[in-house]
Parts: C-alpha cells; sequence; structure tokens
C-alpha cells in the first residue's frame, strides 16, 4: 500500500474511536503492554471479496475501487472476475491501478481435479495469487471420508509445490466439532505437510466456542493467512457482527498471527450486515475497527 493510502485509512479510523472501544480496555495495563507490537510487524490487509458477492456483480469495477479507497492492501477472491473471466493478466493490471495486491483466492476441490489443474493454476500465477485456498468441503466434516479428503489434499499439495504456490483449507464451525479425540480440522493439521496453509477463519471458530489464540499457536507458521471475521455464539447479546463491536479479543489474536503463526495476510471477511448498513458500508466499518485495534496495539 502507498504511504498515501496509510495516511488516508489512519486518519480516517482515528475519528472512528468508538468503532473499537474497550478492545484493550479489556486488559489490565500490564497485559496492554505486553501485547504491544511495532506497526511494521502487522500483517498486511486484504478483504475476501465474497464480503461483497451482490455488489460485486452489479458493480465489479466500482466495487473494487470502493475497496481500494478503504485503504485495503490487497483483495482475496472467491471466483467472481466480472469482465475479466477470461483475462487474468489484464485484472492483474487493473488491480495494480487501484495498488492492490492479491493474497490468495478460494477455490473449490473440483477447479484442482488431474482435467483442471494446469489451467486452474496457470489463471492464478497470472493473476498473482500467490495460495490457493480450498473454501468448504463435506468430505471434511465426516469420519467415512475425512481420510480420503486429507490423502487428496496432500497430493495436490505436492502438485501446487511443483509450481512455487501455497495450498491450504479453510475452517467452519463444522470443522472444529469432535472427532478422534480432537477436531477434524486438527486432524487435517496433523495429517498435512508443514507448508500446508491453514487458514483459520477467526469467526467461525468463535462460533463454535473455540478460542483462536490457541489454534495459532497450536501450529506455529501455518496460519500463513488469517480470516478477520465478527461472529459469535448464538445467544450473545449486546454485540454486533462489525469487529470492534464483537467478543474476540482481536488484539491477542493479532499478536498470536506476528509471533506465532507466521501470518503474511489479515484478510476481513464480512457475512453479516446489521444495521441496515449495505456490503461495503459493513465492510468499511469493520475496516474502520480494525484499523484502531492496530493503531492501539502498536501505540
Amino acid at each position: 500500500m502507498t504511504f498515501f493510502k496509510r495516511f488516508l485509512s489512519t486518519l480516517v479510523c482515528a475519528g472512528l474511536l468508538t468503532a473499537c472501544n474497550g478492545q484493550l480496555g479489556t486488559r489490565d495495563e500490564d497485559n496492554q503492554r505486553a501485547l504491544l507490537l511495532e506497526r511494521s510487524q502487522i500483517p498486511a490487509i486484504s478483504v475476501q471479496l465474497w464480503s461483497v458477492n451482490h455488489t460485486l456483480k452489479k458493480d465489479f469495477k466500482g466495487t473494487l475501487e470502493a475497496i481500494s479507497a478503504m485503504g485495503f492492501d490487497a483483495v482475496e477472491f472467491a471466483g467472481d472476475f466480472g469482465p475479466y473471466r477470461d483475462d487474468p493478466k489484464g485484472l492483474k493490471r487493473y488491480l495494480d491501478s487501484l495498488d492492490l495486491q492479491v493474497s490468495g483466492a478460494h477455490v473449490k476441490m473440483r477447479e484442482l481435479t488431474d482435467e483442471k489443474f494446469e489451467q486452474t493454476v496457470n489463471f492464478y500465477q497470472q493473476l498473482g495469487s500467490p495460495m490457493m485456498i480450498v473454501p468448504s468441503d463435506k468430505r471434511a466434516e465426516h469420519a467415512e471420508t475425512i481420510e480420503s479428503f486429507v490423502a487428496e489434499l496432500n497430493r495436490v499439495t505436492i502438485k501446487m509445490r511443483s509450481k512455487g504456490m501455497r495450498f491450504g483449507f479453510h475452517n467452519h464451525d463444522r470443522e472444529l466439532v469432535p472427532y478422534k479425540n480432537s477436531t477434524y480440522w486438527d486432524y487435517i493439521a496433523a495429517n498435512t505437510p508443514e507448508d500446508f496453509v491453514l487458514q483459520l477463519d477467526v469467526g467461525w471458530a468463535q462460533y463454535a466456542g473455540k478460542d483462536p489464540v490457541t489454534y495459532i499457536n497450536r501450529y506455529p507458521n501455518r496460519t500463513i493467512t488469517t480470516h478477520f471475521k465478527a461472529k459469535y455464539p448464538v445467544g450473545t447479546y449486546n454485540k454486533k457482527p462489525l469487529i470492534g463491536q464483537d467478543i474476540t479479543d482481536w488484539p491477542a489474536v493479532i499478536y498470536a498471527n506476528v509471533k506465532k503463526g507466521g501470518t503474511q495476510w489479515l484478510v476481513l471477511e464480512q457475512e453479516e450486515y446489521p444495521d441496515g448498513l449495505t456490503q461495503l458500508e459493513a465492510v468499511q466499518v469493520s475496516k474502520k475497527g480494525l484499523d484502531n485495534i492496530i493503531i492501539q496495539l502498536t501505540n
């Protein structure tokens, strides 16, 4: 991101302290000091474009321009390429003009079969994506299919490695249910190689009643990309699904990302739009909340 974009983003969030008020205030002073980081340590900030899926379909370029204006460093794709569906190089040039990188892409396993693998990889390489993440797969949620699914993940990981790209999997709450004295997510982590990316979705971990920091710390240097989503268990009151207005201890998550996760990208994802907010408005509120948390964490 250019200095100008960072400067604008900081100015905007400086006036929105209410968006994340209390994130550090819930800690005592010693804990606050213990979690302080240098600004240069904070990973770059991306946005999962599923957050604005309907808006993107109506106005692809306008939506990306709005994303850029919010101060994001990058985008993570989820299958919508607008008028550039068959022109990844053209899309890369357009993103460059907006000062946006590609942090990664969600790609379903059916796009990575032997028949489609080369075509799929070629597209994302031209787009400049450093990794592909499988967003979900029913086989990861059932005892009858988890072992064969992990075997397939490992085969694709080897093929992806030969192409110079990272490969990984993204969790929902469904993979965080008990399996063999742990969870399906833990089974995937334990039975895939160290360079297999575990894209932890913080919101779904919270929804499942799990501590996201525990999972980041449990698998060092594997949370290369993390989904920053505000979500919480059913029955939570007086909170909103917006970063800074939810239940997540975001400073602790970011600290774990930096110190243990090997995290390169904080990927904001917005799937709920409270108070009548549009998709872009909700993303902007969560982005400002995250910016303010980072300001407090690095001061």
